[in-house]
């Protein structure tokens, strides 16, 4: 099964510094139909304006993956971790048991990112944060993982939970394979173009909820940049 959840379905609010649309509930949008899929729970779309960001604030106990799409945020936390993460590239923040920090865009121009949220397997462990860039070239054509708690994805930043995070990039025409498994979920978004997934066409930052699917095939219909989440159900 593979749903497509259109760009101008999802929630979200603009306020003015942050432009921010929701694939799932997520502060005041709420859909009940939409509070997660599998161990995933919030996809955000966020568009922020130069000079602002999102001042000092706590996570517990939850996966939080940045993918910038265009500009660059910088994190600091209070265990002392300070980095700039620019686009194309992916930083990871394991929540554990606590942690407070700042994201700022401190460029001159919009940055815009993916921001997911995967719940952990575990509680209770002590909280962390890592970046690293990923060059588009090294996805060109095929998944690459960029976070993962799956084994076998060493080159992967780490995180707690039965889940992968990956990202391709097509050339229009170009054709690509996930093997996900049908006793598991996924959650794709082309950040940029336009593909074919399995019959079911998706336009920038649309969404597409894909269970029961033994391999997707994502055919580019224009140039495409691809972030998919892999979990358990």
């Amino acid at each position: 099964m593979i749903e497509r959840r259109p760009f101008d379905s999802l929630g979200g609010a603009d306020h003015g510094w942050l432009n921010a649309k929701h694939h799932f509930s997520f502060a005041e949008y709420h859909d009940p139909a939409r509070m997660g899929w599998g161990a995933l729970r919030v996809w955000n779309d966020d568009a922020i304006a130069a000079g602002t960001g999102f001042p000092p604030h706590a996570h517990a106990n939850m996966e939080i993956i940045t993918y910038v799409r265009e500009g660059a945020i910088t994190h600091q936390d209070n265990l002392g971790n300070k980095g700039r993460t620019e686009a194309g590239d992916v930083q990871v923040m394991s929540a554990g048991t606590g942690i407070r920090h700042s994201e700022y865009n401190q460029e001159p121009g919009e940055t815009k990112i993916f921001q997911i949220w995967i719940m952990p397997d575990g509680r209770g462990l002590p909280p962390s944060w890592g970046a690293k860039p990923f060059p588009k070239g090294d996805r060109s054509g095929s998944f690459v993982a960029l976070a993962s708690g799956l084994p076998g994805d060493e080159g992967a930043l780490p995180i707690r939970t039965n889940a992968r995070v990956s990202g391709a990039t097509l050339k229009a025409g170009e054709t690509a394979e996930y093997h996900l498994g049908k006793n598991r979920r996924a959650y794709l978004v082309p950040a940029i173009g336009e593909v074919d997934v399995d019959g079911v066409r998706l336009l920038a930052r649309d969404g597409a909820a894909i269970s029961d699917v033994d391999t997707i095939r994502v055919t580019a219909i224009a140039d495409a940049e691809l972030v998919l989440v892999d979990t358990a159900p």
